[in-house]
Formats: C-alpha cells, sequence, structure tokens
C-alpha cells in the first residue's frame, strides 16, 4: 500500500503478543523478533518496567541470558513521547504496566509501527494480569508459549509462588516461582489450604503446661 501523499509505501502497523507462564520463553521470543527487525535495517526501540531490575537495569533479559538493549519506562505513555521515527516498538513485561498501554499500542500501530508485547497473562493466582487480557483482545496476533510442568512435564499452565507473600507484583526467578500444569497446580494448592488449616488449628489448641 502506497501513502497518497507522499508516494512512499505505507508501513503496516500491526500489534503482537506472547504471553504465557514464567519461563515459557516470552522474553526470549520477543528478542528473537526485534532482533531479525534489526537485522532488516528497521529503527528499533524496546521497552520495560522500570521496576524490572532482576538482570539488568537498562537491558530486556531473558531466563538464558539473552540480552537487548531497552529503556525502562514507569508509565506507558512514555512510549510514545519515546518512539518517534520508529519501525517497531517492543515491550517486555507488560502485565507491570498501566491500562493505558492498551491505547498507546492501539495509537502505534494506527500510525503503522510493528508493536511486539510479551508478558505474563496470569498472575501466581491464576487471574489475568494487567493490560494484557485486552491487548490478547487487540492484538493482530497471539502467540501463547508453555512453559513445561516442573512436577509433571506436561505443558504449564500457570506460574506457582513458592514463597509466602500476597504482594501481586513480587519479582522473582526459579527460587520464587515454578510452572505448573493446571492438574498439579490444583494440588498444590489443595495441599497448601490443607496445610495452613493443620498450622491454624495447631495455634488454636491450649497448652497444657502452662
Amino acid at each position: 500500500m502506497t501513502d497518497f501523499f507522499s508516494g512512499e509505501p505505507q508501513r503496516p502497523g500491526r500489534i503482537e503478543v506472547v504471553c504465557g507462564s514464567m519461563f515459557s520463553g516470552k522474553t526470549e521470543e520477543l528478542i528473537r523478533r526485534m532482533k531479525r527487525a534489526q537485522f532488516a535495517k528497521q529503527k528499533v526501540e524496546i521497552f520495560k518496567p522500570a521496576i524490572d531490575t532482576r538482570y539488568s537495569d537498562e537491558e530486556v533479559v531473558s531466563h538464558d541470558r539473552h540480552a537487548i538493549p531497552s529503556t525502562p519506562i514507569d508509565s506507558s505513555s512514555s512510549i510514545l513521547l519515546l518512539s518517534s521515527d520508529i519501525d517497531v516498538v517492543g515491550i517486555d513485561e507488560a502485565q507491570f504496566l498501566d491500562m493505558g498501554l492498551v491505547d498507546v499500542c492501539n495509537e502505534l500501530a494506527n500510525r503503522g509501527v510493528r508493536v511486539i508485547i510479551a508478558g505474563l497473562d496470569m498472575d501466581y493466582k491464576g487471574v489475568p494480569f494487567g493490560p494484557m487480557p485486552a491487548l490478547c483482545a487487540i492484538a493482530d496476533e497471539v502467540v501463547k508459549v508453555h512453559a513445561i510442568c516442573v512436577r509433571c512435564g506436561n505443558l504449564a499452565y500457570v506460574s506457582h509462588r513458592l514463597v509466602k507473600n500476597d504482594k501481586r507484583v513480587l519479582l522473582g526467578e526459579v527460587g520464587e516461582y515454578e510452572p505448573l500444569c493446571r492438574v498439579c497446580y490444583q494440588k498444590c494448592m489443595e495441599e497448601e489450604a490443607n496445610g495452613d488449616a493443620e498450622q491454624s488449628a495447631t495455634a488454636s489448641e491450649p497448652d497444657l503446661f502452662t
């Protein structure tokens, strides 16, 4: 398609979402697509939430330690300000950004920008996470990638939190999370519920030696 006024080819804007549990290769796929765009001599810019400093303050880094330079941001509105004259915009850990990201991605795509988004589709409780459900709804392409359940070897469904912490946003790695399939996750939830009940019952028993 050619722009009527400039006579130059019009860039086809689109939104691509790569989602799944932790350890499923989301960031790896994002980096792969961004590097292919670089090889094609396209102007690229990648953004990540400023709170994600697990491997690097300035880079997007996969669990396999592949990395690409990025711009940390606190608000999705910063993406519009920092992505002028860009062909491809990448966004990692999109679940941590605000709901304004949906409008930002739509606006970029409508300008002719290719937007590639990676993020967790669900939190550790299996609840849809942040702007990810809405981003999947407006995307031209959605790819759901899967980790392997560490307990049975089937495809993982959710990221199970291994530490006692009720905060929804808790950055972590292998020591804090494990990928589980639906069946193993349900079993794990039952075991934890039974353990909490036993602990509560023990705590409420009178001390006969006082």
